[in-house]
């Protein structure tokens, strides 16, 4: 009998791998194929991929897992930005060791977008190249293919590497955003309150209003992150920059604010939760009248705003007695790529909306608030929406949602991080991000820092401690920050158990993105002309819209978060830096956050052990 050969783990790993896709019928598996389907979506992958050009390396984001023929692919509408050289990183992270973080002026935060968007860089987007119907699906797509390596070949050469921002590299979601265009009357402009400018290309804008002659109405979304005086002035000089353009003020979550900076899920006041209390469907409708102006029916999207409302129920919960069916339709390829771009708008009596913008400013959010229930799945991950569809709110309005795409700006990239367009999990080096939000916020005041040379355990900080332990004595890095958050938190190494900055790092951008770090960024002439937005006539109105009350809207935001706490229980820390960001959104219908009674009649969120209101 011979003898048999050795047969190792990772052979046996290999042939179970080939007999699961034998099973299930799909071609091509054989023993040198470590995984077929996976290797058949890569070669679909590199023929249909356009993002490349001569003088570009481009990093795919967001990989989801192969799956079987015949069905959606995933990856198809995945981030591609351009990919950063391995010495540009190592430079960044050595600054962020060395660098002594200086305190901005609140001057610094004011921002003009001609300095992110400026005409003579030639900073446009990706056109689609005229086509008839004379011409067949293939040769559609090669000629949009050229003229895309065309546009990126001249974008480069007009500026030179590394003084362009993040921006989409991949073709298919191009073609997403041009087919939204055709088929939309109206553009629903989503951008994040906080920092508008960034999410708002001038070239879009004309290129929508001139060419196409339609409307544009841009959504100011989470409004309530940021202070009443702040949104009013955003929205005055988005008005003045462009006349012609329709600013509407939008929040998912009105009188919902986080009590603390590591807490988990927003705190809900009865009969708050839930899409069909949002603040603002209502001005979207006003703005959409005032366009259409009387072309289209809308009194039936004005009475289901109406049922929405009546629909919540006293604790926030949506009665199923008033839920509406939604239609929904997914659209093919190729009756998208053959669509012609009719001039005529409202046809049929219907009026289509199209949702664009950039990645994780809530576009899908408002598609829910809208509806006034959730019709599309929210994450806090960029590139979240995959695929295109179509929603019709009511028989007369229909709503189409386009993935994010990023357009191409002179913005640092530091700050489009703190934006939400770059997935945390993937940066290679987090560190300078940490930086640039700590200059630009009191993370001290907030986190209650501790510097890492200071010995003995860390805890929050009571009384005279405060000054003693975050004493001016102490320069901070970005890496001291990142360090004694771990510290903080209790971030530790597997093996070696040391303080696992980069997982403090991260943990640091998520609370930014959400919000409970607020970065705004301010219009130019902001500061000098602050008390004229503080005592602005449509101020309360800004106030009813994020739901606080008149006392809260008088104060900024960062003297609100100065007084939070950090501190919690073990049990019940947030999953902010370990957890997966396809978190779903906060999950209305679920419990609301216990409160208490504090002796002064406050809220007081049960989940702080530091109890600062007793301490004082």
């Amino acid at each position: 009998m011979p003898r048999k050969k050795p047969f190792s783990t990772k052979q046996k790993k290999k042939q179970m791998q080939v007999k699961r896709e034998r099973k299930r019928g799909e071609p091509g598996s054989g023993p040198s194929s470590r995984n077929a389907s996976v290797e058949r979506g890569m070669d679909r992958e590199r023929q249909s991929d356009t993002s490349d050009s001569e003088a570009t390396d481009v990093r795919r984001i967001n990989q989801q897992p192969g799956i079987r023929e015949g069905r959606y692919d995933p990856n198809r509408f995945r981030l591609h930005f351009e990919k950063e050289s391995r010495e540009e990183v190592e430079r960044r992270k050595k600054l962020a060791r060395e660098k002594v973080l200086d305190q901005m002026l609140d001057k610094d935060l004011e921002v003009d977008i001609n300095d992110i968007y400026p005409t003579e860089k030639g900073l446009e987007f990706p056109r689609r190249p005229p086509w008839n119907y004379g011409m067949n699906r293939e040769e559609l797509l090669r000629k949009e293919e050229k003229s895309y390596r065309e546009y990126l070949n001249d974008l480069h050469s007009r500026n030179p590497p590394g003084s362009l921002s993040h921006f989409e590299h991949n073709l298919e979601t191009w073609r997403q955003l041009w087919r939204v265009l055709e088929m939309s009357d109206v553009i629903l402009l989503i951008v994040d309150i906080r920092h508008p400018v960034l999410q708002f290309p001038p070239a879009l804008y004309h290129y929508i209003t001139g060419e196409l002659q339609k409307q544009v109405v841009v959504v100011l979304n989470k409004a309530d992150l940021c202070p009443p005086p702040l949104v009013l002035a955003w929205t005055h000089y988005l008005q003045t920059q462009f006349p012609h353009l329709h600013c509407v003020c939008f929040t998912s979550h009105p009188g919902q604010p986080y009590s603390t900076v590591l807490q988990k899920k927003r705190m809900r006041k009865k009969g708050t939760c839930g899409w069909g209390h949002a603040g603002g469907p209502t001005h979207i409708l006003k703005a959409c009248q005032e366009i259409t102006a009387g072309k289209v029916d809308l009194s039936s999207w004005e009475k289901k705003i109406q049922r929405d409302a009546v629909a919540m129920g006293p604790e926030g919960e949506q009665s199923e007695e008033g839920v509406d069916s939604v239609l929904v339709e997914h659209q093919s390829d190729v009756a998208m790529e053959m669509s012609s771009p009719t001039q005529e708008l409202y046809k049929d009596g219907v009026l289509t909306l199209g949702c664009i913008g950039f990645p994780n400013v809530g576009k899908s959010s408002v598609l829910n608030s809208l509806v006034g229930r959730k019709v599309v799945s929210v994450s806090r991950t960029p590139g979240h929406t995959k695929y295109f569809q179509t929603y019709y709110l009511t028989p007369t309005v229909k709503l189409c949602d386009c993935p994010g795409l990023v357009f191409p700006s002179l913005v640092n990239k530091q700050l489009q991080i703190l934006a939400g367009i770059y997935p945390v999990s993937q940066l290679q080096e987090p560190y300078s991000s940490v930086g640039y939000l700590c200059e630009r916020t009191p993370f001290l005041s907030v986190l209650k820092l501790r510097h890492p040379s200071v010995e003995g355990p860390q805890h929050a900080p009571k009384g005279g401690e405060k000054e003693r332990e975050q004493g001016p004595e102490h320069s901070w890095t970005a890496w001291d920050v990142c360090e004694a958050w771990a510290e903080r938190r209790g971030y530790k190494t597997a093996k070696a158990a040391r303080n696992d900055v980069y997982r403090a790092a991260n943990s640091l951008l998520r609370l930014a993105v959400d919000g409970r770090l607020c970065l705004c960024l301010r219009p130019p002439a902001y500061n000098d002309q602050r008390e004229q937005w503080e005592s602005h006539p449509d101020l309360a109105e800004i106030i009813a819209l994020q739901g606080r009350r008149e006392e809260e809207g008088a104060g900024e935001r960062d003297e609100e978060e100065e007084g939070e706490s950090s501190s919690e229980p073990e049990e019940e820390r947030d999953r902010d830096a370990d957890d997966d960001e396809d978190d779903e959104d906060e999950g209305f219908g679920h419990p609301a956050v216990k409160e208490r009674k504090g002796p002064t009649g406050l809220t007081v969120n049960m989940f702080d052990v530091l109890r600062e209101n007793e301490c004082e």
